[in-house]
């Protein structure tokens, strides 16, 4: 694989400040299918690029290159108050994980698997920036506190896709990082446990902002259950595909 070609590809699989280009067309969409179409094919570009080539020539420099963008746009998500662009960010932060992963030379369907489940957390959390403009007409945390106690459909959704942010245990994450964390050196397992740490900081601080916090009162009816029913079904479905996939790394 050329050097060019690895340009290409950190566009796709995004290593900063190629990443900078996704997130400028993340954030002049506003239509949340869209939004989601993107997130689903622009990794999988950057997982065809690097399966088509030789990625192990400039294995050291991807390494560090990756290491420190995920750890880059893990302390950015801290910062962040609008769920669409903390959802970009946080997909700017995976991503780079699939070059370490693809630096270890599984099966090319696990390079796509493990993409896909670096994909899930933030897929979710564009469908909580919808319903949020959907109910509040806003996405932007903090401004509506203490959402628990009266819309707590709404608040059971943002707090799923938050510990599914976070990669906490049974989220398709979690386990493509314990599979990631198996087979790196301790350098890498260094970075990746930062990055890990910095998600669960950034969650928890995004909760803060939305689901605890000074109450706010009545301010807009709650989902109804058929969308939250919605939801779930397609938290299960990632639950169990995680799983799968898991069972089939070797």
């Amino acid at each position: 694989m050329s050097a060019l070609l690895i340009l290409v590809a950190a566009f796709f699989l995004p290593l900063f400040p190629m990443s900078l280009a996704f997130n400028a067309l993340a954030a002049r969409i506003s239509n949340t299918y869209v939004q989601v179409a993107l997130f689903v094919a622009w990794p999988q570009i950057g997982v065809a690029l690097i399966l088509w080539g030789d990625i192990a020539p400039f294995a050291g420099v991807l390494v560090v290159w990756a290491t420190l963008s995920a750890i880059l746009y893990a302390f950015r998500l801290l910062t962040i108050r609008d769920v669409g662009r903390w959802a970009a960010l946080l997909a700017s932060s995976t991503w780079p994980l699939v070059w370490l992963f693809a630096l270890q030379r599984p099966a090319e369907t696990d390079v796509i698997g493990f993409a896909l489940a670096m994909t899930a957390a933030p897929l979710l959390m564009l469908l909580v920036r919808d319903a949020l403009v959907r109910r509040l007409e806003t996405a932007y945390t903090g401004l509506h506190g203490g959402l628990a106690r009266d819309l707590p459909r709404l608040s059971g959704m943002i707090v799923v896709a938050t510990l599914s942010a976070m990669a906490l245990p049974l989220f398709p994450g979690f386990f493509a990082l314990l599979t990631l964390l198996g087979g790196a050196t301790p350098g890498v397992a260094l970075g990746v446990l930062l990055t890990w740490l910095l998600w669960s900081w950034a969650g928890a601080r995004l909760l803060q902002g939305t689901v605890f916090g000074p109450r706010s009162g009545a301010i807009a009816e709650d989902l109804p259950a058929t969308s939250i029913w919605a939801f779930a079904g397609l938290v299960a479905l990632l639950v169990v595909s995680g799983l799968l996939w898991t069972g089939g790394v070797p």
